[in-house]
Formats: structure tokens, C-alpha cells, sequence
């Protein structure tokens, strides 16, 4: 039996060393072979979000580097270890960054399940899934937000069965281990994934914050300025210009390694009144470079008291929107551990597929209830008030019958990859051996 450790944890962590050095005895105990990859040291590129996995070189990233040999390594494993500390509730930058990648063992083709659309399988078996993250102290918003994400993870990469582990840095080596045990017990044993309760997690916007007068749009999409993160932002920056808040949109994917520009960054973040991040779902949750941002804005206002609001907006390429919550409760609880005030979220599916990087004013009336969702945010946020919940909701209703979207959506795959000559390949099993 084959086990695969994905090790996310950052330099100098002893938690994440500890709880790796338990992990690797108790599964030699149980008999597996272990291939520990640490995550940091290997060179591993942010996925574009250009689907050339699916439609150009399917069941392969388009980019030759090492998240090629990892995903083959995966998919032939038996068991599939994620470490990493629990970051706002989420993955670690190092972990995010390999985890966007997955997408290649996966198929662009949709299915049903429980009557909410997912991508089908590519390979006819996928390991079971073990994830261990840590804290430095007990947190509970952000246990319920990570065990939420775990079992989505696990629903969209074919599990059969799945477990979701925590620990705390305060733990003793010999807890660890024992931990370690139960943790591959409760795997071997249990049915299938863990159940996480959402509503246990809910964070509530904070209300009665001061007007903005300036207002910064944080793009995070590799798209940039085509992406439909930028078409949803530029179109909500546009109304809260027009009700004289000061605006001004920078793309995260441009500045996180140039440190020029990532200072000029983190300079005009600390000047706004308000800020506004929109990205694409990527693996249920945030993409890497965003969650990165995320990690180095909250190190620099470790000292900050500067008040700001902060508010989401999220898109995905499913017709449910609701795919899109867990990466919002992780925008809350990173405003909460990061002294900004949380505004709300918004979520829009199948943004792909209807706005596709096109400006709002340029495409037809499928989109009026977009523009109403944003004009009623931007009246709300521009009077200090939290998102309403009637845009949320004009928002999150879908455009086309999800049975639709299933049909047109493995249509268009299709299409896209008979431009590449591909289109008879787009099931084959690249890693298989």
C-alpha cells in the first residue's frame, strides 16, 4: 500500500515536522510505503486557469514541472496525505499551490451528484484521503471552516473515504503520535467522509462602519484584467465611483512577485476605507497566489489598527453558487483574525459561462440581475453597510437549469479541444500505469 504526503507546512514550523515525524512512524506501523513530499522545495508554478489539462493535453498540466510527477504519484497512490497548518481556515499557500493542480485527475466533463454538479472522474480509482492540519491555539470558527473544505475536497476528487485530523501546537510529541493512530484508525474504520456543519461557522458582517471615501478592487484571477473577477469588480467599482467613493483596481497575479509592486500594494490596502476581493474558485477555495496575499497582508498588520472594510466576491465555473461558499467563510474568518471588518461575500456560478471577462454594460439582459445584485451592494457598502442580503440572493440565482449547463458545458469541452485535435483524448488516463 502506497501512501503519498503532500507536506504544506512553511520553514522553521516544528508543529508541522512533529506531527510529519508521528504521521511517518504510525504508517510504518500499519505497513505502508511512504513517499513524503515537501512541498516548499519543490518547483511547483501557480495554475493558470487556462483548462490546456483538459483541452490541449488532457489529464496533464500544460506547464512541465514538478506538479506533473506529483499528480502521477497521486493518482497511483492508495492513500493521499495533506499537511498543513489550518490558514483562516483553509490550506497553506505551499499546500493551495499543488492542490489547484489536481484539476489535471480529474475530467472537464460534468456530472450529478445529490443534485449538485461536479466534474467527473477520470480514473476508475482514487485514493482515500487523510487531511492533518494544525493550529497554535484552539480555534473553532476555523476548525468548522476546515473540516467544511476537507469534505468538499473529498466529494470532488472521489474519495471513497476521507478524514480530517487537527492538532495544536501545545500538543507533546507522544499525544501526536497517538493522535496520529486514531486518525488511520478512524479512516480504516469509518464509512466514508466526515460530516462538517456549516452553520456552526457563520460570521455575521459587522455593522454601522463610517462611509468609505476610498475603495481598492483586488483582482485575483491569473485571467486579470479578462477574467470575470474583473468584469464582477470593475462593474461594482464603477457604481460606487458614481456614488462618490474613490476607486482603484490592482491585480493580485502582477504584484505577489514583484516586490515593488507588492508594496505599493500593501501601502494603497492600508489607505482604503474599503476593500474589495474578487477571484475565481479554484478546488473549493481560493487560488494559491490570492491565499499568499492573504498570508502577507496579514503579517503586515500584525502591529496595524487601522480599520477597513473588507468584502469578497467569489465566482465559479458550476450553475450552484453555493460551491463557492466555504472560500467566502475563509475570506471571514481572514478579516476576523486580521482586524478588518467583514462586509459580506458575494457568490456568483457559472460565471464563466455567462460573463466570461466581458464587461457587464456590453453584454445582454441574461445579466440585468447581476448588475441589480451589484448596484444594491454598492448603495449598501457605500454607506458603511454590510452586503445586503437581496444581492446575495440575485446573485447566487442561477441564469440556466443546471441540467443545461451540464450538457452545454461538456459540449463546449469538446469544442475547445478539437482546436487542439484532442477532442477523442479528452478521457485518456495520462499518469495510469
Amino acid at each position: 500500500m502506497k501512501a503519498i504526503i503532500l507536506n504544506g507546512s512553511n520553514a522553521n514550523d516544528n508543529t508541522g515536522e512533529r506531527l510529519y515525524t508521528a504521521l511517518l512512524a504510525k504508517l510504518q506501523e500499519w505497513g505502508w510505503e511512504s513517499e513524503h513530499i515537501l512541498l516548499r522545495e519543490k518547483n511547483i508554478g501557480n495554475c493558470a486557469g487556462d483548462f490546456y489539462c483538459w483541452v490541449r493535453s488532457p489529464g496533464m498540466c500544460n506547464v512541465n514541472d514538478d506538479n506533473r510527477e506529483i499528480a502521477a504519484a497521486i493518482a497511483n497512490s492508495d492513500l493521499l496525505v495533506y499537511l498543513t497548518p489550518i490558514t483562516f481556515g483553509g490550506y497553506s499557500s505551499e499546500l493551495k499551490r499543488m492542490v489547484d493542480h489536481q484539476i489535471q485527475n480529474i475530467s472537464p466533463f460534468f456530472a450529478s451528484i445529490d443534485g449538485e454538479t461536479h466534474h467527473q472522474r477520470r480514473y476508475t480509482r482514487y485514493p482515500i484521503f487523510l487531511v492533518v492540519g494544525w493550529l497554535e491555539q484552539a480555534n473553532q470558527r476555523a476548525e468548522a471552516i476546515f473540516r467544511n473544505l476537507v469534505q468538499r475536497n473529498a466529494l470532488n476528487i472521489y474519495a471513497e473515504k476521507a478524514y480530517c485530523g487537527i492538532a495544536l501546537s501545545n500538543q507533546t510529541d507522544a499525544e501526536l503520535l497517538r493522535q496520529a493512530g486514531d486518525w488511520l484508525k478512524a479512516l480504516k474504520d469509518g464509512p466514508g467522509s466526515q460530516e462538517a456543519d456549516s452553520p456552526e461557522i457563520e460570521v455575521l458582517p459587522v455593522e454601522n462602519c463610517p462611509a468609505p471615501r476610498h475603495a481598492l478592487l483586488l483582482v485575483g484571477s491569473p485571467r486579470t484584467r479578462k477574467s470575470t473577477s474583473h468584469s464582477l469588480g470593475a462593474y461594482l467599482m464603477g457604481q460606487l465611483a458614481a456614488r462618490s467613493v474613490e476607486t482603484e483596481t490592482i491585480q493580485v497575479y502582477t504584484s505577489l512577485n514583484n516586490p515593488q509592486r507588492m508594496h505599493v500594494l500593501l501601502k494603497k490596502l492600508e489607505a482604503a476605507d474599503l476593500a474589495v476581493l474578487a477571484f475565481p474558485l479554484y478546488v473549493d477555495s481560493l487560488p494559491a497566489p490570492v491565499i499568499s496575499l492573504l498570508e502577507r497582508i496579514s503579517a503586515q498588520r500584525a502591529d496595524c489598527t487601522t480599520q477597513i472594510r473588507f468584502a469578497a466576491l467569489a465566482n465559479c465555473g458550476f450553475p450552484e453558487a453555493h460551491h463557492n461558499d466555504t472560500a467566502l467563510l475563509i475570506c471571514s474568518e481572514f478579516a476576523r483574525q486580521t482586524g478588518l471588518n467583514w462586509a459580506g461575500g458575494l457568490a456568483l456560478g457559472a460565471g464563466q459561462g455567462l460573463v466570461n471577462g466581458t464587461p457587464l454594460d456590453e453584454l445582454d439582459g441574461r445579466v440585468i440581475p447581476l448588475k441589480n445584485a451589484l448596484d444594491l451592494t454598492a448603495e449598501a457598502l457605500s454607506r458603511g453597510e454590510p452586503i445586503p442580503d437581496e444581492a446575495q440572493r440575485l446573485l447566487a440565482k442561477p441564469f440556466i437549469p443546471a441540467w443545461l449547463y451540464r450538457f452545454m458545458g461538456s459540449f463546449g469541452w469538446k469544442q475547445q479541444a478539437r482546436k487542439w485535435g484532442v477532442n477523442q483524448a479528452l478521457r485518456r488516463r495520462t499518469y495510469q500505469r
